[in-house]
């Protein structure tokens, strides 16, 4: 059997995280990251969202603030798309970036904790 090399680390693409809030009159008790990650595929469309990669890594229900994992070039559109977004289960909302950063540990510090 033969054994595939590794992708170099050159080769890979590069990723962002990107840090959004989510602001509502009142509290959402659901999970708003898969359902974000559904309205950006309908809004990008199929291609272009498989080609930005978005990935919901984290979602605080408490502060209603989630982290979502973008490709470095496509970063622009996923902040163009969720500032379209205005309503998910028929409930107003305003999606919100607070930031963008290369390392999630750092993104979780700086604009989930802070």
């Amino acid at each position: 059997m033969v054994k595939l090399k590794p992708i170099l680390p050159t080769l890979k693409e590069k990723k962002r995280y990107l840090v959004y809030e989510v602001l509502s009159e009142r509290k959402i008790e659901l999970d708003l990251s898969r359902e974000i990650v559904k309205k950006t595929t309908t809004l990008l469309g199929i291609f272009d969202s498989a080609k930005a990669g978005i990935q919901s890594v984290e979602y605080d229900k408490k502060h209603q603030r989630g982290v979502l994992r973008v490709t470095v070039k496509e970063v622009d559109k996923l902040k163009t798309t969720l500032a379209l977004i205005n309503q998910l289960n028929d409930e107003e909302i305003t999606i919100r970036t607070l930031g963008v950063s290369g390392i999630l540990k750092k993104a979780k510090n700086k604009y989930i904790a802070g």
